[in-house]
């Protein structure tokens, strides 16, 4: 018998993943090691912080309108004027000023030929995806950090 390095659960010997979480098992081989890389990878850009639980339903229901707008540019100054008592407004409104930012730098180095269009170019699908996953977490009521630049609090 061994044990789940994810999850602690008594797995078989034979077994190449978890019957519990689905983690692989006997992570020796390179081909193992190399997809729970590809696993981490993948879970700390899609399951970021999620402090849902500290707004409540009221404020979330009342303000998710403001939460979504302060991911159009500019627009993060809406929530922060319209719902300035609104925690769940103004967590998103930081998270749209992060993305303003960010895309504020991506706008400086696409002025540099040739690298700065690749790098800028890609800087900018990546903010818009960035974007639509603030968006998609704002209208479902949730408070997650948006990944790579969620951690950032510039409004506090």
């Amino acid at each position: 018998m061994k044990n789940c390095p994810n999850c602690g659960n008594s797995c078989n010997d034979s077994d190449t993943f978890c019957n519990v979480c689905g983690a692989t098992l006997g992570a020796s081989a390179p081909e193992a090691q190399g997809q729970d890389f590809k696993d981490k990878a993948y879970d700390a850009f899609v399951n970021t912080p999620d402090t849902t639980a500290e707004y409540t339903q009221e404020d979330i229901n009342a303000n998710k309108i403001f939460a979504i707008l302060a991911y159009f540019g500019l627009l993060f100054l809406v929530p922060l004027l319209a719902a300035p008592n609104s925690k769940f407004a103004k967590f998103h409104a930081n998270q749209g000023l992060v993305l303003f930012i960010s895309c504020l730098i991506l706008g400086v180095i696409c002025a540099i030929p040739f690298i700065g269009w690749i790098v800028g170019s890609i800087g900018e699908i990546i903010v818009v995806v960035l974007a639509i996953m603030g968006i998609i977490n704002a209208a479902q009521g949730q408070a997650k950090e948006l990944p790579i630049i969620g951690k950032f609090k510039i409004l506090k």
